[in-house]
């Protein structure tokens, strides 16, 4: 018997054995007394998200501290967009990327920089060597900290990758308590008609494979920031 022989036995062994089903912690019950037995919520061992609103921010804020997330709360659209100039300036922003909207509208007028829009085809090459990518986003989640984008409220896929910094400039009612919640508003506006690409994004792109060492930009944006307003 080959390698490869050995190797397909195994799998084929391992096949055999039911997995066990969420909720029961590794499976330390037998699998025959799972069976019928509903799938456990996970929520009990996720993060709380806040029951009024004052306090979602703080969760977000929370968890933004934790993921490397640059959040900036603004009580009006006027301190908003100053946040906005703000970080322009420190970081010497020449020319931006982003799409068409109303948020994204009133960011690139703001900021008076040249612009490289996504309607109508792009270079990606040209994207890439924008200092940022400036887009909308569907929903914040408090819980975990997180943002959804799709290919349509944030002006495709590549708008909030390849530029080395990503801002998000999203309205306080976009801000839910969950993930649950978050998905059933994904659901409610997008049913039966989804766009081509839901994308869940937590903090700025990340890797610690290489001896467990903490590495911001590895395969997307080295910073992440989250203007509310």
């Amino acid at each position: 018997m080959t390698e490869r022989e050995k190797i397909l036995g195994r799998i084929r062994e391992a096949l055999t054995v039911p997995a066990p089903r969420p909720g029961t912690h590794g499976g330390h019950e037998p699998a025959a007394t799972l069976v019928g037995r509903p799938v456990h919520s996970a929520k009990p061992w996720l993060p709380d998200g806040g029951e009024t609103p004052e306090a979602q921010i703080a969760y977000f804020r929370a968890a933004s501290l934790d993921l490397k997330t640059d959040f900036r709360d603004a009580p009006d659209e006027g301190t908003a967009m100053a946040i906005l100039k703000e970080i322009a300036q420190a970081e010497g922003w020449k020319k931006i990327a982003t799409h068409r909207s109303e948020l994204t509208d009133k960011a690139a007028a703001a900021l008076g920089l040249p612009i490289l829009h996504v309607e109508g085809g792009y270079d990606k090459n040209e994207m890439e060597a924008c200092d940022v990518g400036i887009t909308e986003c569907d929903v914040l989640v408090a819980q975990t900290g997180s943002l959804i984008v799709t290919s349509r409220s944030s002006g495709g896929r590549a708008l909030s990758v390849l530029p080395p910094h990503h801002v998000v400039i999203a309205r306080r009612e976009q801000l839910v308590r969950d993930l649950t919640a978050a998905f059933a508003l994904i659901q409610q506006k997008y049913e039966g008609n989804y766009p081509s690409m839901i994308s869940l994004v937590t903090g700025p792109s990340r890797t610690g494979d290489i001896e467990r060492i903490l590495v911001l930009g590895a395969h997307g944006p080295k910073k992440l920031t989250v203007i509310l307003w």
